[in-house]
Protein backbone atom coordinates (compact mmCIF):
# COMPACT_ATOMS: atom_id res chain seq x y z
CA UNK A 1 0.00 0.00 0.00
CA UNK A 2 1.52 3.38 -0.94
CA UNK A 3 2.52 5.65 2.16
CA UNK A 4 0.09 8.57 1.90
CA UNK A 5 1.33 12.14 1.35
CA UNK A 6 1.86 14.26 4.16
CA UNK A 7 0.31 17.29 4.61
CA UNK A 8 1.84 20.32 5.57
CA UNK A 9 0.80 22.12 8.99
CA UNK A 10 2.83 25.29 10.10
CA UNK A 11 5.45 24.86 12.79
CA UNK A 12 7.00 26.87 15.35
CA UNK A 13 9.73 28.96 14.00
CA UNK A 14 8.51 28.76 10.68
CA UNK A 15 8.05 31.48 8.16
CA UNK A 16 4.83 31.17 5.84
CA UNK A 17 2.69 33.53 3.79
CA UNK A 18 -0.19 34.65 5.19
CA UNK A 19 -3.05 36.63 3.83
CA UNK A 20 -3.77 39.79 6.65
CA UNK A 21 -6.92 40.56 4.83
CA UNK A 22 -9.10 42.33 6.18
CA UNK A 23 -7.40 45.03 8.24
CA UNK A 24 -7.87 48.14 9.99
CA UNK A 25 -6.29 51.19 11.25
CA UNK A 26 -2.14 50.55 11.29
CA UNK A 27 -2.17 46.66 10.42
CA UNK A 28 -0.56 44.89 7.82
CA UNK A 29 -2.27 44.49 5.37
CA UNK A 30 -2.35 41.77 2.11
CA UNK A 31 0.04 39.21 1.80
CA UNK A 32 3.36 39.21 4.11
CA UNK A 33 5.81 36.89 5.32
CA UNK A 34 4.71 35.69 8.82
CA UNK A 35 6.82 34.15 11.53
CA UNK A 36 5.01 31.29 13.39
CA UNK A 37 5.41 31.22 17.27
CA UNK A 38 2.66 28.75 17.92
CA UNK A 39 3.68 24.86 18.17
CA UNK A 40 2.78 22.54 14.81
CA UNK A 41 0.32 20.51 17.35
CA UNK A 42 -1.69 23.52 18.09
CA UNK A 43 -2.08 24.70 14.57
CA UNK A 44 -3.08 21.75 13.69
CA UNK A 45 -5.95 21.30 16.21
CA UNK A 46 -7.01 24.71 16.04
CA UNK A 47 -6.28 25.82 12.40
CA UNK A 48 -4.75 29.17 13.89
CA UNK A 49 -1.29 30.11 13.75
CA UNK A 50 0.06 32.72 16.37
CA UNK A 51 3.04 34.45 15.18
CA UNK A 52 4.03 38.06 14.00
CA UNK A 53 4.26 39.77 10.75
CA UNK A 54 7.34 40.00 8.59
CA UNK A 55 8.26 43.00 6.37
CA UNK A 56 10.91 45.05 4.48
CA UNK A 57 9.97 48.33 5.10
CA UNK A 58 13.02 50.14 5.48
CA UNK A 59 11.91 52.53 7.87
CA UNK A 60 11.82 49.57 10.40
CA UNK A 61 15.87 49.94 10.77
CA UNK A 62 14.88 52.40 13.68
CA UNK A 63 12.09 50.58 15.19
CA UNK A 64 12.74 49.42 18.72
CA UNK A 65 10.20 46.78 18.29
CA UNK A 66 11.40 44.99 15.46
CA UNK A 67 14.22 42.35 15.01
CA UNK A 68 16.09 42.53 11.85
CA UNK A 69 16.42 38.91 10.44
CA UNK A 70 18.56 38.72 7.25
CA UNK A 71 18.42 39.45 3.33
CA UNK A 72 15.40 38.42 1.48
CA UNK A 73 15.61 38.17 -2.42
CA UNK A 74 13.18 40.90 -3.68
CA UNK A 75 13.21 40.46 -7.85
CA UNK A 76 12.20 43.37 -10.29
CA UNK A 77 12.06 42.58 -13.66
CA UNK A 78 15.09 40.57 -14.70
CA UNK A 79 16.78 41.86 -11.56
CA UNK A 80 17.44 40.46 -8.07
CA UNK A 81 18.37 42.73 -5.30
CA UNK A 82 18.14 41.86 -1.77
CA UNK A 83 16.38 43.86 1.02
CA UNK A 84 16.49 43.25 4.62
CA UNK A 85 13.66 41.33 6.67
CA UNK A 86 11.92 42.73 10.17
CA UNK A 87 9.78 40.17 12.53
CA UNK A 88 7.31 43.14 14.11
CA UNK A 89 7.43 41.97 17.21
CA UNK A 90 4.44 44.54 18.46
CA UNK A 91 2.12 43.13 16.10
CA UNK A 92 1.60 39.31 17.89
CA UNK A 93 -1.85 38.04 15.46
CA UNK A 94 -3.72 34.56 15.31
CA UNK A 95 -5.14 33.65 11.84
CA UNK A 96 -6.33 30.82 10.66
CA UNK A 97 -4.10 29.51 8.62
CA UNK A 98 -6.12 27.51 6.40
CA UNK A 99 -8.74 29.51 5.73
CA UNK A 100 -6.22 32.13 4.90
CA UNK A 101 -4.77 29.55 2.47
CA UNK A 102 -1.02 29.97 4.22
CA UNK A 103 1.96 28.35 2.64
CA UNK A 104 5.36 27.66 3.11
CA UNK A 105 7.79 30.85 2.59
CA UNK A 106 11.34 30.21 0.79
CA UNK A 107 13.11 31.35 3.82
CA UNK A 108 11.99 28.08 5.56
CA UNK A 109 12.66 28.55 9.35
CA UNK A 110 13.97 31.02 11.43
CA UNK A 111 17.76 30.28 13.11
CA UNK A 112 17.44 29.32 16.81
CA UNK A 113 19.82 32.53 17.95
CA UNK A 114 17.27 35.22 15.58
CA UNK A 115 14.42 33.50 17.06
CA UNK A 116 15.15 33.53 20.87
CA UNK A 117 15.83 37.43 19.65
CA UNK A 118 12.35 37.86 18.68
CA UNK A 119 11.01 35.75 21.80
CA UNK A 120 12.84 38.50 23.90
CA UNK A 121 11.65 41.57 22.20
CA UNK A 122 8.22 40.19 22.44
CA UNK A 123 8.62 39.38 26.28
CA UNK A 124 9.63 43.08 26.91
CA UNK A 125 6.46 44.08 25.45
CA UNK A 126 3.99 41.19 26.84
CA UNK A 127 5.61 39.95 29.95
CA UNK A 128 5.45 36.53 30.25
Amino acid sequence: MPKAASVWVPDRQDIIWIDCNPQAGQEMRDIHPFLVLSPKIFNDRTSLVIGLPMTTAAYNADNPFAVAVGKTPKRKAEQTSYVLSYVLCHQPKSFDWRVRGAKPHPLGKLGDSLFVQVCERLNQIIQL
